[in-house]
């Protein structure tokens, strides 16, 4: 089979587990709002600090994957690489659940801090479940299992939808909790278990190996810290936003929806394509598999945007009854789907300078590339608008497709150089 066929075939079941999540998150979102707006408005104040904290843990996580990807032949030896990762992982955790753990103290009016309840808490011991225990997806793809990621995604979102739905009515966000920190228990067990027969043996765990963590961090923390960045960058343009019309950000909230949509099977080719491009044993094979990918990724995000403008109508009228902002949206569609196109593009640029281990690398370029984002955002918010601030995340995408595109290529020509694909001892 060919490199696009194999890739492909490893995406699918990435992309499924993700949309499994955006399943749990509508039903929960229906079943909070349906309880009370409070309910409701506190969730969304949680969720602005446990977004960025679970996309930080889950990019710390993929750090493993370069380091485990050429065991595919002989997966027993990945098991101390998992061990070590799981301290590493752990520790971006606890500062995690740290920040989830202030919430209340960032929440206002105050009775938003007091509908909360205990939910902290219960989100913390969630965010430390998964990333003391975490690991096991990346493990899976990384040794082309990947349709054994599904089912721990399936298990997860059944579990905190259902609970959900029958512990909200009773506990209000205290039940939210129940459901987020079984889900993410169940979603570990799951992993973990699939796992364990693909190796033949359970993980277990181990003393601290200093050294092999310095190493995995190197690849792990810069991968975590450019989702941080993203997070921060696209807030910062929020912020903007609200410098402009009330329908205008209305429409931006509605085409970041989307565009999340949209930018899931790009994501999900990305991840697919790192362990091949670890693997790579010539700067032209890297080269091949990269360029592969990228070409799907930009298929894939101009097919959904395609989509939109096809029947842009019927899906922006989910979000909406307004038709100002409907119109607003439609009309900002094309420029959505250029800047998804081009952030497909970049984004597996990205993730194959992370199968290289040059993750630092990725994390400068997305410090260079946000920062100017940043720093043009209110200026261009209040001379052109949202037309004017989507055309700058447009040309910020452009710039890291450049930037990363660079570094991919003079990286991925020393891989001849390369003494070793693991840590020492693994």
């Amino acid at each position: 089979m060919n490199s696009g066929g194999r890739l492909l075939l490893a995406a699918v079941p990435i992309f499924l587990s993700m949309v499994t999540g955006l399943v749990a998150s509508l039903i929960v979102s229906a079943t909070l709002g349906r309880h009370a707006t409070l309910t409701l408005a506190a969730w969304a104040v949680m969720g602005a600090v446990l977004s960025p904290v679970m996309a930080a843990v889950s990019g710390a996580l993929r750090g493993l994957m370069p380091f485990v990807a050429p065991h595919r032949d002989d997966p027993v030896r990945a098991v101390p690489i998992v061990r070590d990762a799981r301290w590493l992982t752990f520790a971006v955790g606890t500062f995690g659940a740290v920040a989830v753990l202030v919430v209340p103290w960032l929440a206002a009016p105050p009775e938003l801090a007091a509908e909360l309840g205990l939910m902290p808490w219960l989100i913390a011991a969630g965010v430390l479940c998964s990333s003391a225990g975490g690991g096991a997806n990346a493990v899976l793809i990384s040794l082309d299992r990947s349709r054994q990621v599904l089912w721990s995604s399936l298990a997860a979102m059944g579990t905190e939808a259902g609970l959900a739905v029958l512990l909200v009515p009773l506990w209000a966000l205290d039940g939210m909790g129940v459901a987020w920190l079984a889900s993410s228990v169940v979603g570990v067990a799951v992993a973990n278990l699939c796992l364990r027969r693909a190796l033949g043996r359970p993980i277990g765990q181990a003393r601290p190996r200093v050294r092999e963590i310095v190493r995995l961090a190197k690849v792990s923390l810069p991968m975590a810290g450019t989702i941080l960045i993203k997070f921060g960058g696209l807030g910062i343009v929020t912020l903007a936003v609200t410098l402009t019309t009330t329908q205008d950000i209305a429409a931006h909230a509605i085409l970041g929806t989307l565009t999340g949509f949209t930018f899931l099977a790009s994501l999900a080719l990305a991840q697919a394509a790192l362990p091949e491009m670890a693997r790579a044993t010539t700067p032209g094979e890297a080269r091949r598999i990269n360029r592969v990918a990228a070409l799907l990724a930009v298929a894939a995000s101009t097919v959904g945007g395609l989509l939109l403008l096809g029947f842009g109508g019927e899906a922006v009228g989910l979000f909406t009854v307004d038709p100002g902002v409907r119109d607003r949206v439609l009309m900002l569609v094309p420029l959505m789907l250029v800047s998804s196109m081009v952030d497909a593009a970049q984004a597996v640029q990205g993730f194959g300078l992370s199968a290289l281990k040059r993750a630092g690398a990725s994390l400068t370029y997305f410090a260079i590339g946000y920062g100017a984002l940043v720093v043009a955002a209110v200026p261009v918010a209040k001379v052109w608008g949202l037309p004017g601030l989507w055309v700058s995340m447009i040309v910020m995408n452009v710039l890291l497709l450049g930037l990363q595109g660079h570094g991919f290529w003079k990286h991925s020509g020393r891989i001849g150089e390369r003494v070793g694909n693991v840590p020492a001892g693994a």
